[in-house]
């Protein structure tokens, strides 16, 4: 091993049955006790996962009123008030001195074993842990970053630069295709039970790194459009992405106390617990389109929804434990989530967005369709079920508009699918404009606008000349609707 490396362990041991402890819900743990392969990659997968599920969830979820803030952080978000104070733990300690360096060690360690399959992994789950960066906080350390003492002060790559390549920087998707090209080759070694995913099946990974170009050319397709119908178009020739949800990228935690998910500690177990709910406008959204997926997602103690609107400044209801939240869909029965990073359904709206906006193959319907059953059926509906609500409501499941209707019913039934992961459900609100969402009670903020960005933290500012205060309601850019 060429170098030890101070890595996140926010899944540090996990197997398939078990992981360590973590912190609390804003802090990962660190310093492993080694630096193998099997050590390294649960303690990535995880860490993504934790980053994905942990703090920026919360930002995300509010701000996209699926969530609202009671208390804390969460109602400070609610009315769209963030700065460089938010997000320290997330930026340091779970991406960069997280998930980042770890999946760098990793493919060291695989490199020295000449292990193709732990090297293609770490590519596929680094390019996907920068784009979560990259489309938070917009341009940001990528060529230079990891380098420890041989560089304290990278530069900010160009988000354009990060996603397309150019001025010396290998593109998101030139990294994904290094991954997908390693695991091809013969491997000296290959994960197993240490693959907390998938389980050292090779052929899923390759299926993930697929829907991975997927996502993002959609999150570039406004911005770029010819760059992402081929990109997309290559990924629907090769016909090897997730289609299944069996086959989901999605991160399973432990269900013992210090093991649970992020999500799982937030809702119901934190000093934290009570700082959200689901908002009204959430259930009302369902409600309105009679979707057999709000019981299934929203918690109900009393029989009834008890939430309250984004950027309400009222008395809260009581007692809170009356209060409906996440569901076992997201947190898990006993917190073991799972965190979903990529999907069955999402890739399937993609691909129906994709056909409609940019004309590749296949049926826009047909694909807007699959993407609703995979996600009924992902959150415990049967096959019946399913074909009474397609029956009982042939309007909401036809693409029967013009363009722009056909985009909204898309980019809605997406945002409905991927209810747990606020930050894509933010992403594709800046990228499109869809769902249609109210301003929130009370809106502040800088200029009383959702944020559209997560302004750089004060940390990074005071240490590295590179940065500079920008706003949250400065567009990224990807983000030109």
């Amino acid at each position: 091993m060429k170098k030890i490396y101070s890595v996140i362990v926010a899944g540090l041991m996990l197997t398939a049955t078990a992981c360590s402890d973590f912190l609390d819900i804003n802090e990962t743990p660190n310093n492993p006790v080694s630096v193998t392969p099997d050590v390294l990659l649960p303690a990535g997968l995880a860490g993504t996962a934790f980053a994905n599920g942990n703090e920026l969830n919360r930002f995300g979820s509010t701000v996209i009123s699926v969530t609202a803030g009671a208390a804390g952080g969460p109602a400070a978000f609610d009315i769209y008030n963030i700065d460089g104070a938010n997000f320290n733990n997330q930026w340091r300690f779970e991406i960069y001195y997280g998930a980042l360096i770890t999946y760098k060690a990793l493919m060291e360690a695989a490199d020295e074993l000449n292990s193709t399959s732990y090297r293609g992994i770490a590519k596929i789950m680094m390019a996907y842990t920068f784009a979560l960066t990259t489309d938070v906080w917009g341009d940001i350390p990528y060529s230079e970053a990891l380098l420890g003492d041989e560089n304290t002060q990278p530069r900010r790559d160009a988000q354009e630069n990060i996603y397309l390549g150019g001025n010396g920087v290998q593109s998101l998707f030139d990294l994904v295709k290094e991954g997908l090209a390693d695991l091809d080759v013969p491997s000296s070694i290959n994960p197993g039970t240490d693959d907390i995913i998938y389980g050292g099946n090779i052929d899923n990974w390759k299926r993930a790194g697929n829907s991975l170009l997927l996502k993002l050319a959609n999150t570039i397709s406004v911005v770029a459009p010819d760059r992402a119908r081929d990109e997309i178009a290559a990924v629907i020739t090769g016909n090897n992405y997730i289609n299944d949800n069996s086959q989901n990228l999605s991160v399973r935690f432990g269900s013992s106390v210090g093991s649970r998910a992020p999500v799982y500690e937030w809702t119901y177990v934190s000093l934290f617990q009570n700082d959200m709910m689901i908002s009204t406008r959430f259930v009302n959204l369902l409600q309105s389109k009679e979707d057999p997926r709000l019981p299934l997602y929203v918690t109900s103690p009393t029989g009834s929804y008890v939430t309250i609107d984004n950027g309400f400044r009222g008395t809260l209801p009581t007692p809170t434990s009356s209060w409906s939240r996440f569901s076992s869909y997201v947190t898990g029965a006993e917190g073991e989530g799972p965190v979903r990073l990529l999907t069955h359904s999402q890739t399937q709206f993609i691909l129906a967005e994709s056909a409609l906006m940019l004309g590749t193959s296949g049926d826009a319907e047909a694909y807007y369709q699959a993407g609703i059953r995979a996600s009924m059926s992902h959150a415990g509906m049967n096959a019946g079920d399913i074909d009474a609500y397609f029956a009982a409501h042939p309007d909401e499941v036809a693409l029967n508009g013009t363009q722009e209707e056909n985009l909204e019913k898309i980019i809605t039934q997406k945002y409905i699918a991927l209810y747990g992961n606020g930050l894509e459900q933010w992403n594709d609100y800046r990228r499109t404009g869809y769902p249609v969402l109210q301003d929130h009670q009370n809106a502040v903020g800088i200029d009383g606008t959702r944020p559209v960005r997560a302004q750089y933290i004060n940390e990074e500012i005071a240490r590295n000349p590179n940065f500079e205060v920008i706003l949250p309601n400065v567009k990224i850019w990807w983000d030109v609707n």
